[in-house]
């Protein structure tokens, strides 16, 4: 005998979901429907579309004020007007995902090794001195490589072997490897930096009553836009006027943003932009350095 066929509407005293007894459409635990049913063609149809629409409408709506009215986004969230954007996190995540695709596929040098040849000798100089000078250069590398190598091994010796194996390698395979472990690890640095972003606000705006949350907010709209904007400049590869626009627009969006969102004289706002700014890049540069030194080593 052939099992039966899920009945197509079956209505359900206790919840499928998790258990609860239920007496309405809805289970009063997790809101799943008791009226169960396989669903038709259509109905997967119509919710695709419906999610979609419902998707795309807040996508429009978020990019609007995320790019043209600067912190207008933040404080709709802020003041409790949600449903019909985003959310914070997702904007952020996607840009960030988005910016570093197409960074990678810009073919950017990140690291630098120099070539296998190593430096080439000055055209007046004899091939003799030549060789010299590159056999002296190599020997002060090894040496600083040594002493890299004693120094990470006091730490951990670990840490020791992971620069061995490093420093082992060719010149092509470690400029290779830097590239690998640059984008694997510095979008994590960078997320990570989000909540000291949030904490560099909120020490330049105390006794502004706002909480941290709303200060992590908007790090993460306005670093989302910095994402939005550096992947747009590279893709406005040899329009120069288009490209000077967009920067000129990131430079100016934050301290127009922090003004909307927190107020203050115009003064003051740059002064505290500046300090953020200076903060934030040194940490951001401590943390990409360290996420890749740690890649690399370990």
């Amino acid at each position: 005998m052939t099992t039966p066929a899920l009945e197509f509407h079956q209505h359900t005293d206790s919840c499928k979901n998790c258990g609860s007894a239920t007496s309405g459409n809805f289970c009063h635990q997790c809101g799943q429907a008791t009226h169960l049913h396989v669903p038709s063609a259509r109905e997967f149809l119509h919710e695709f579309i419906a999610h979609y629409v419902a998707l795309e409408g807040k996508l429009w709506r978020s990019l609007k004020l995320l790019l043209f009215k600067p912190g207008l986004l933040s404080r709709e969230y802020i003041e409790g007007r949600r449903v019909r954007y985003v959310e914070p996190l997702r904007l952020y995540l996607s840009f960030s995902i988005i910016f570093f695709a197409l960074f990678k596929m810009s073919g950017v040098e990140i690291v630098n090794f120099g070539s296998s040849g190593g430096t080439p000798p000055a055209l007046s100089a004899p091939a003799g001195a030549a060789q010299a000078e590159q056999a002296e250069a190599a020997k002060d590398l090894k040496g600083i490589e040594d002493n890299v190598k004693h120094g990470l091994g006091t730490l951990s010796p670990r840490l020791e072997q992971g620069a061995e194996r490093f420093f082992g390698l060719s010149q092509k395979e470690r400029a290779d490897t830097a590239k690998r472990v640059f984008f694997s690890y510095t979008p994590y640095a960078i997320f990570l930096m989000m909540p000291m972003f949030a904490l560099y606000l909120k020490l330049l705006y105390l006794g502004s009553g706002r909480r941290y949350g709303e200060h992590f907010l908007f790090a993460l709209h306005s670093n989302g836009f910095a994402f939005l904007m550096l992947s747009l400049f590279m893709l406005a590869d040899g329009w120069n006027l288009v490209r000077f626009v967009l920067l000129a627009w990131l430079v100016f969006y934050l301290p127009t943003a922090m003004r909307r969102v927190y107020g203050g004289g115009r003064l003051m706002t740059a002064l505290r932009w500046i300090v953020l700014m200076l903060l934030h890049l040194l940490t951001l540069a401590l943390a990409v350095a360290l996420a890749v030194a740690v890649g690399l080593l370990l």
